[in-house]
């Protein structure tokens, strides 16, 4: 089956050349995720330290560009690896109570726990390994800046006095 014909791309898009990145939704902590490789997201706190390896089994739907696979209720035999970059807490949610004439007025506040994961690998059965590329090092960077570098003379704007001055 292919993706056009469950009509996931517009018409528009149909006829012009767009490399579509491979991506997957997955199931962590009662909520769904669209990722890619190299993404980096925040769930619910899951266990584990920083740098850890983790898999996730739960992948409801993947798609390549060409051809996608939807999961009742999941993929099988498909998974997502993924790193624990760090534990951290959310920001401060505050909980205000009040009833009215009364004089019941409480505030509470909430930090919940969360964890940032960045995914390595999308393995999905029947889809084809997507290759990494190794990143550019800092000297070859530098290196091509300094070819970019050249500056162009720009152009001053002329400008024109108000008939009124």
């Amino acid at each position: 089956m292919t993706a056009e014909k469950w009509g996931i791309y517009s018409a528009r898009l149909k006829n012009q050349k767009i490399k579509i990145i491979m991506f997957a939704i997955i199931s962590t902590g009662g909520k769904q995720y669209k990722v890619s490789q190299d993404t980096v997201l925040t769930v619910n706190k899951l266990e584990g330290k920083d740098g850890d390896k983790i898999t996730i089994n739960e992948v409801l739907f993947a798609c390549n560009g060409d051809q996608f696979s939807v999961g009742s209720p999941q993929i099988d035999g498909a998974k997502v690896s993924a790193e624990i970059l760090k534990q951290d807490r959310d920001r401060k949610i505050l909980v205000f109570k009040k009833k009215r004439r009364k004089n019941y007025r409480r505030l509470n506040g909430h930090r919940q726990d969360i964890t940032f994961l960045r995914v390595n690998s999308l393995d999905i059965p029947g889809f084809a390994a997507v290759k990494t590329t190794k990143k550019a090092s800092a000297k070859e960077k530098i290196k091509g800046e300094d070819v970019a570098v050249k500056k162009k003379a720009v152009a001053k704007k002329k400008t024109t006095k108000k008939k009124g001055e």
